[in-house]
Order: C-alpha cells, then sequence, then structure tokens
C-alpha cells in the first residue's frame, strides 16, 4: 500500500509562504510602530509576538510531506519539510517487513506523531519518529490499517518460530 501527501505540497508551500509574510510585515511594523507612530505605546511587542507565534506552530506541527509504502518486502517511511529554514533532519527510511514490532500514534493536542518500533541486529529496539499531522483522518485509518496487517503477520510468524523451537 501506498500513502503519500506530496499532492498537496503547493497548498503548504503557499501556508508557509503567507506566514514568512506576515513575519516580514510584522517586523516592518515593529520597527515603524517604535520610531514613528507609537499607537500601541508599551504594546509593540504584539507586532512581533504574533507571526513568531505563527512560525513556532508550524514548526511544532512538524514535517509536512509524508510517505509511506509497503509494497514488495520491505517498508519505506519519508518524512520531509518544504522550508530548510525550519527543517528538522528529514527523516528517510527502509528496513525489512519482519523487522517491525509495533507501532504507536500519540494524537495530542497540537501535534500527531508516529513511532515506529523496529528490532535491530544485536535485538535492541529502535524507534523511529514520524509528524503525520498534515495527514487526513482517511489516511491515518489506512496507515492504521496497513501496519496492523503487518504486526500480526510478523506476530503469527513469530509464534510459529517458538512452537517450532519448543517442539523440538
Amino acid at each position: 500500500m501506498r500513502l503519500s501527501n506530496r499532492n498537496k505540497h503547493a497548498y503548504y508551500s503557499f501556508i508557509y509562504s503567507f506566514v514568512g509574510i506576515i513575519f516580514i510585515l510584522g517586523i516592518i511594523a515593529y520597527v515603524l510602530e517604535i520610531n514613528r507612530f507609537d499607537i500601541f505605546e508599551k504594546k509593540a511587542w504584539v507586532l512581533l509576538a504574533t507571526p513568531c507565534l505563527l512560525f513556532l506552530l508550524l514548526y511544532l506541527f512538524g514535517r509536512p510531506i509524508f510517505e509511506y509504502d509497503s509494497d514488495g518486502e520491505a517498508l519505506n517511511f519519508r518524512n520531509s519539510h518544504i522550508l530548510y529554514l525550519l527543517a528538522k533532519k528529514n527523516a528517510k527510511d527502509e528496513f525489512p517487513k519482519y523487522k517491525l514490532i509495533k507501532y504507536n500514534i500519540v494524537n495530542a493536542f497540537i501535534f500527531k506523531r508516529l513511532y515506529i518500533y523496529i528490532s535491530s541486529k544485536k535485538n535492541h529496539i529502535t524507534i523511529l519518529k514520524y509528524d503525520i499531522n498534515y495527514l487526513s483522518k482517511k489516511q491515518i485509518k489506512d496507515l492504521k490499517f496497513s501496519l496492523n496487517k503487518v504486526v500480526k503477520t510478523n506476530s503469527e510468524i513469530g509464534d510459529e518460530k517458538e512452537d517450532n523451537t519448543v517442539a523440538v
């Protein structure tokens, strides 16, 4: 199954550009307020705080582009950002399906995150994190369905291996 929201790239670019313009206009308004007008008097800081809060909100939402592919023998996850200015490290992971142990979707008030638990070579558990704020409810439902299918298959294979080792 393939899942992607790359087709909304133009929409996200518009939002980030709009917030950038608001930020620049806020700085200009703040400088003019302090040097020329003095309309807000002691509350001129609001002209800077509002755009900064918008940028902070976009930063907390995380990386807007999410791609998932479960076709074949491997799971592919890609999570990338539009702007290099706000870019957290882009996540690009590919691993075999049998390594997936479990997953968890955290749905907090401001953000949604996908945590993938995979087994490593030395029987350690590695946790991979992805931002899924910008996915629709249907896309999240499809993602859960696909990951549940892989986890269920892995647990059945694990149970069969345990049964075979006990019987020997």
